[in-house]
């Protein structure tokens, strides 16, 4: 499974890097040419969209690589921390794309209708489409913050150039203002999306507890020993996409060492097997 992850991942990433680049080229030329804010916009956020693919590409790399003697829960917050670069350069691009934009609503449009600008947007959305749907599909079969945040932002790009096309049809009828509008509405949206990927990371790097449904399902497990007394605490630290748990139980103090240890692994083994749990730890305490 881990093998499968980081081929989906590293994939996820090439792809997106070569998409990106690709639009980033002709939305700068057609942008530039006929004074397109939101086409601007829009080229700008392909040139985060390939540095967030480059490091979903190099993060994905360094998580997967596994334990050693320096790092003995192996590699994987590497994908937090490699989010959070992702993140942050959506925030400072989204905050030059605003100012930029504001500029233009005040001082005003020069914008160019083009039959070449509506082509590029459909291109866009059409490229935007499909890396969206194969980053879905890979998040689906593996937990990955990278390629969340990956699929979140080709789905982000498919309904900010909707909102571009629908901008540059307007100039037909003589409405400019809107180009400089949707310009500052994509500098919005880059800028929330950042953020939250951010603050996600930020989380897990601060090692947040396991969520309560993983919780409930570990209370579950202990409870069906019938030779547990009593939970005394549950604690977990992120380690990558997965949890260490801590479990601290009480025993009949009657109970030979042998047997409490061995009910201990046995504990240790089941929750272990659940997706989200990459190593259990049970300590027991007589009662």
């Amino acid at each position: 499974m881990n093998e499968e992850r980081f081929q989906l991942t590293k994939k996820a990433g090439i792809y997106g890097i070569v998409g990106n680049i690709f639009l980033l080229i002709i939305k700068a030329i057609v942008g530039f040419i006929f004074k397109s804010q939101s086409m601007i916009a829009d080229s700008f956020n392909s040139a985060g969209d390939i540095f967030a693919s480059l490091m979903t590409f190099i993060g994905n790399r360094i998580a997967s690589v596994p334990d050693d003697e320096d790092h003995n829960f192996g590699h994987g917050k590497a994908e937090y921390i490699f989010s959070m670069f992702i993140g942050i350069s959506m925030i400072f691009v989204a905050s030059k794309l605003f100012y930029d934009s504001i500029c233009t609503l005040i001082f005003g449009s020069h914008l160019e209708f083009s039959w070449f600008l509506i082509v590029v947007c459909i291109i866009t959305i059409i490229i935007k489409l499909i890396l969206f749907l194969y980053t879905k599909k890979a998040t689906k079969k593996c937990n990955n913050i990278l390629l969340e945040s990956n699929m979140k932002d080709h789905r982000n790009d498919c309904i900010v150039t909707t909102f571009t096309l629908i901008s540059i049809l307007l100039t037909l009828f003589g409405i400019y203002w809107f180009d400089s509008v949707v310009g500052i509405g994509i500098s919005i949206w880059i800028g929330y999306t950042g953020a939250s990927i951010f603050l996600e990371s930020y989380n897990v790097l601060m090692d947040v507890s396991v969520d309560e449904k993983t919780k409930e399902l570990i209370l579950d497990i202990i409870n069906s020993y019938k030779d547990v007394v009593k939970i005394d605490s549950i604690s977990s630290s992120p380690v990558g996409s997965q949890y260490m748990i801590f479990i601290r139980i009480f025993l009949d103090g009657n109970m030979t060492t042998f047997d409490s240890h061995s009910l201990a692994n046995s504990v240790e083994e089941d929750v272990t097997k659940l997706d989200n749990v990459y190593k259990t730890i049970v300590h027991v305490e007589p009662v």
